[in-house]
């Protein structure tokens, strides 16, 4: 991490977020301070949510100043450390801030019976079209076919991890709760925005319609950040390397959450691969040559005899009911060839 010269010298720059409260918070600190911190936090997503954290910590902490439990662990501290020399007005707060949210840690385990004081739901999608969905905190989701999410909407910060297919997030703002993506090694944090995530087996793509997202990462040892701006997409592969960030196609973006798929120059067999998964009827190849064929055009999602009779029509091929929910595509020829 590159320092920034302060009012206290290179060398005495915070590194954590709990450090950065305690700066903050100690009466001398500098003009400079802010600068430095400001620096620091939008260095990286994760550096944001971290202090939101700390804040949050330190908010309940002075809420439980009157708990019998918080006084004891107090006085305590201050007999533990009364032989010892004072070293910093840091230090000391650093020792008491461990020591609250150690103390909110158990009460909240007392109280609470050890639930976590977020909100933790799962959402999935099977085979069908696109669904709509409503946080508690008013961010809207779309969840695609074969796709699924779980979100915890916590008291510091909201979290969605996808696990795998691809969502819709339109935010709801709330500048005391972040609210942040998760998808393999990836971060997505939203700054008020309209975005779409993607996970496959190919890696996390990250396409902006609307606002403003930086997105973090890490592969190997090297940790990257980057930030969209609309109609700008992200690619990222398995092994967690970033792309160039791109163009999004809008009315592909938009699509499929309507239902219509637009496909531009796609290989027939990606092609039938993401239809099949709006629908019980599958289409499959009857030869594997028609594989590469490259198809463009704008389907409605699960309407799998249209496509069929499209690509019969268009590209000259031979649709077949090979079962109950089954259609298979050969080349025009093959039946003359009988």
């Amino acid at each position: 991490m590159t320092r920034h010269p302060s009012s206290r010298g290179s060398t005495d720059a915070p590194l954590s977020a709990e450090e950065w409260l305690a700066r903050l918070l100690s009466p001398d600190n500098g003009a400079d301070d802010s600068e430095v911190f400001e620096r620091w936090r939008v260095a990286d997503p994760e550096h944001a949510a971290a202090y939101v954290e700390a804040e949050r910590i330190h908010r309940n902490a002075a809420l439980l100043s009157d708990d019998p439990l918080l006084r004891a662990a107090a006085r305590a501290a201050r007999r533990d450390t009364a032989h010892r020399r004072r070293s910093s007005q840091r230090h000391l707060w650093l020792l008491a801030a461990g020591i609250a949210a150690s103390l909110l840690l158990t009460i909240g385990l007392v109280r609470h019976g050890g639930a976590d004081p977020g909100t933790e739901q799962h959402y999935a999608n099977a085979v069908g079209l696109p669904q709509t969905l409503q946080l508690a905190d008013g961010t809207r989701l779309r969840l695609d076919a074969e796709s699924a999410l779980t979100v915890r909407l916590g008291a510091g910060q909201r979290v969605a991890t996808l696990e795998h297919g691809r969502v819709e997030f339109t935010v709801a703002h709330d500048s005391q709760r972040p609210f942040l993506v998760r998808a393999g090694n990836n971060t997505i944090r939203d700054i008020g925005t309209v975005f779409q995530v993607s996970r496959d087996e190919d890696g996390v793509t990250v396409g902006l319609l609307k606002g403003k997202v930086a997105v973090s990462g890490r592969s190997g040892d090297r940790r990257w950040s980057s930030e969209l701006k609309p109609a700008q997409q992200l690619h990222i592969d398995d092994s967690g390397v970033a792309g160039a960030v791109a163009p999004l196609d809008l009315a592909v973006a938009q699509g499929w959450t309507h239902g219509e798929l637009a496909f531009r120059e796609r290989r027939l067999d990606d092609l039938l691969s993401e239809m099949n998964r709006y629908s019980k009827t599958q289409l499959r190849l009857g030869d594997p040559s028609l594989a590469g064929l490259e198809v463009s055009g704008s389907f409605h999602a699960g309407d799998q005899d249209a496509l069929a009779k499209a690509l019969a029509r268009g590209w000259q091929l031979r649709v077949v009911r090979s079962a109950a929910n089954e259609l298979t595509l050969l080349p025009a020829d093959t039946e003359r060839q009988r």
